[in-house]
């Protein structure tokens, strides 16, 4: 598992342990004598991601590490700071990247290159969780509504979609939030009802197809 945890000086590091959860290791962090770093995701291989304070003042960058934890490397950002939220098998990072618009974020294989998804309005996303195909799941909207819509994209983070155009809910419900995807393509989502203020948690299941037709959709675009 990987996580964050106070030091002895009062920082906040990121850790790995190893398996059955036995020993906790410090990850450290990119840089800085008053850096803190935050664990967000580990793959099957101990690849870690998450994002960490650098040398640079207000400088956040999102990191990988290499197999079990070995290694913090900057990944960089799209702006002026980065923060991974989900890593997959082959080392894929997602994210966000914020600058005056937050923009979701890929990355290649073992964290190589950082790249914006790009929404296909403009408008500002989040990145939340990723599957071994490449699937990114998450959230957009758009100024001046500022309503969230969940998304999902083809393998490699192509061809944002909205979530909810690709099931059948009942009226009133809008997925806002699209939280991880599994690697038959089953989404966690977070909906709202409209007008009614509660939040729910929705496992979208039946979605096998969802990967054939968001290629779809994108080729027709």
């Amino acid at each position: 598992m990987a996580g964050q945890s106070f030091t002895s000086d009062g920082l906040l590091h990121a850790f790995i342990t190893g398996p059955n959860g036995n020993g906790m290791t410090d990850l450290g962090t990119l840089g800085g004598p008053f850096s803190s770093s935050f664990a967000t995701s580990i793959n099957d291989a101990g690849q870690v991601a998450g994002f960490s304070d650098t040398a640079d003042p207000g400088g956040t960058h999102t990191f990988i590490t290499g197999p079990n934890g070995i290694e913090m490397k900057d990944i960089g950002v799209l702006s002026y700071v980065s923060y991974a939220h989900g890593i997959n098998g082959s080392g894929q990072v997602v994210g966000y990247s914020p600058s005056a618009d937050p923009h979701a974020f890929i990355t290649g294989p073992n964290g190589i290159g950082i790249t914006s998804i790009n929404t296909s309005d403009g408008s500002n996303s989040l990145a939340f969780g990723i599957n071994d195909a490449g699937q990114v799941v998450g959230e957009s909207w758009a100024f001046p509504s500022n309503t969230s819509h969940a998304f999902v994209t083809s393998p490699d983070g192509v061809g944002m979609i909205d979530l909810n155009s690709l099931v059948d809910l009942p009226n009133g419900i809008i997925l806002t939030q699209a939280v991880d995807i599994n690697n038959v393509g089953q989404v966690l989502a977070i909906s709202s009802a409209v007008p009614e203020p509660e939040i729910y948690a929705l496992f979208l299941a039946g979605l096998g197809m969802m990967a054939a037709m968001v290629r779809r959709r994108s080729t027709e675009a």
